[in-house]
Order: structure tokens, then C-alpha cells, then sequence
């Protein structure tokens, strides 16, 4: 770290909430100006946290300092794995370096792979060779196309075995866990299922997690919209009466997706690069 990021007051407005069944997962409302769901795990009277990335993570890409943004791009190498789907952050980053040269992008090397199917590993191998032949990289991120929404307990199990070892090989590099993006099943379908299955894993066990699914599941007045899918649809009755901005192309969607999705990754990075500014956890009201 270079030097210390001061964030202003509003910034530090961070919800935050004490989980006490470690199977409870629960959503805390109220904060409009930062929300990063903080989760603080209490097992045996020791506190660790896990990050989750959601919706609600999107409205404090306003309040980030603007010298953080080259504290980033100085501090991080990313290695991305995705297809299609996976490229809506990218695209979203480049949207917003498109509004303002503040937000160019870090500095992404993309592998044109997802996660696959059903306990897929291929992309194990890829990942740890380029670690070991890399050493400047310190966040890995791997995306989910299709794949999660067919899957299996013993699937995504495999998915987060997988990438728990990496962790613990690698540990100085930070690796972003991901939800598989909307299908249109809903709350009864499979893909829900699994994506619980993935939160409830990197909460109890304090991970990294970019919530895909959830960021397109909510517009930015916090309606939610369970049986939405990827395409968004409610992208285009939003920016019917909002300004929205335009892309060349969002994969599979709407830009005004993509473009939620590049806020909530510079977000993500705001605590993974200074996680000092964290405040004590505090109990707070559930809803």
C-alpha cells in the first residue's frame, strides 16, 4: 500500500451486522450512501470478515476518493478469466474510463474461459501457471457463463474447494469468488440454489465475493426483480425515464448493466486495498 486513502465521512457509512447463526443470510437496508455488505462471523469470540459486493455496493462508487483510483491501477494486476457474460465488468470499466480518464482501467490480462459446468476444473491449471509465472499478479477472478445455473451441490462444492486451495497457495493474492448471472428461473429455480450456496460458503468462511446475479436482480431505487434475466429488462424501462449511458455493446444485456457492474468492482477494490477503514462491527436492525 502506498499511502493512505482518507475517505470522507459518508463513505464510512458501511451496514455492517453480527451473524450469530452462521447459516443466517440476511440483507441490512437504511444506508443510501455506501452500502458494502460487511459481514462480521463471530465463531469461538474471534472476528473475521467477509466481503460481499451486491447491488447495494453500486452507490458508493460516488463517494470513492478520487486518488484511489491510481492507488489501483499502481497496487493491483488482475488476471480474469471469462466469456461472454464475464465481460460485462470489463465493458462497465470501460465505460466509466470512457466518462472520465480518472477511471482507466487497471490492468486486466483476460483469459477467454469460464468456469464450465458440473465440477469443471479446467480452469485450475491456467490460473496456477500463470501465478507461478507472474508474480506481480495479486487478484484473480474467474466468472461463471452458464454454468452455475445447471450445476449441482457437488459441483459448486468443487468450485469452492478449488479455490480455497488457491488460497491458501497463493495467500498474498486475493481471489473474487462470483455468482452466476440471471436465468429467468427465479426463487424456485436451481440457479438461485447455487448462487445461495456459493454466498452462504464465502460468508461463513470470510471470501471475497462479486454478487453478479444480485447486482442485476435490483435498480437503483432497490426494487427487486426475482425472475429477471440476464438480458435485464428492467435496464430498459429505467433508463426509458433516467439518463443512462450508452455502450458499444454489453454482452447478453443492457449497458446500463454493464456499467453497474464496473462502480461495484471499483467499490470492491476500495476495501480489499485499504481494509483498515473499516469500522468496529455494530449491531444493527435486520430486514
Amino acid at each position: 500500500m502506498l499511502k493512505e486513502v482518507k475517505l470522507p465521512s459518508a463513505l464510512k457509512l458501511i451496514n455492517r451486522h453480527r451473524i450469530i447463526t452462521k447459516h443466517a443470510v440476511t440483507r441490512l437496508s437504511g444506508v443510501s450512501c455506501f452500502f458494502l455488505l460487511l459481514i462480521f462471523l463471530i465463531p469461538g469470540g474471534l472476528q473475521a470478515q467477509a466481503l460481499i459486493v451486491d447491488h447495494q455496493s453500486v452507490a458508493a462508487f460516488d463517494s470513492i476518493p478520487t486518488s484511489f483510483f491510481d492507488l489501483v491501477r499502481t497496487n493491483y494486476n488482475f488476471y480474469y478469466g471469462h466469456t461472454s457474460h464475464g465481460s460485462q465488468i470489463v465493458t462497465g470499466v470501460n465505460m466509466l474510463a470512457g466518462e472520465d480518464s480518472m477511471y482507466n482501467s487497471p490492468t486486466f490480462y483476460e483469459i477467454s474461459d469460464d468456469l464450465g459446468h458440473l465440477g469443471d476444473i479446467s480452469w485450475v491449471s491456467p490460473t496456477r501457471a500463470y501465478l507461478d509465472s507472474h508474480p506481480e499478479c495479486n487478484v484473480v477472478m474467474w466468472s461463471w457463463c452458464g454454468g452455475a445455473s445447471d450445476n449441482t451441490e457437488a459441483g459448486i462444492n468443487t468450485y469452492l474447494n478449488a479455490m480455497t486451495a488457491f488460497e491458501a497457495d497463493y495467500p498474498d493474492v486475493t481471489f473474487v469468488y462470483m455468482t452466476g448471472h440471471l436465468d429467468g428461473t427465479g426463487p424456485s429455480g436451481n440457479l438461485y440454489v447455487r448462487n445461495n450456496q456459493i454466498r452462504e460458503y464465502c460468508i461463513n468462511n470470510d471470501k471475497v465475493l462479486f454478487d453478479f446475479a444480485d447486482i442485476e436482480s435490483y435498480d437503483p431505487d432497490g426494487t427487486w426483480y426475482p425472475d429477471e434475466f440476464d438480458a435485464c429488462d428492467w435496464c430498459s424501462d429505467w433508463c426509458a425515464i433516467h439518463d443512462c449511458p450508452s455502450c458499444g455493446s454489453c454482452a447478453h444485456s443492457h449497458c446500463f448493466n454493464c456499467y453497474l457492474k464496473g462502480k461495484a468492482f471499483w467499490t470492491m477494490m476500495v476495501v480489499i486495498e485499504q481494509p483498515d477503514l473499516i469500522p468496529p462491527a455494530q449491531t444493527t436492525d435486520l430486514h
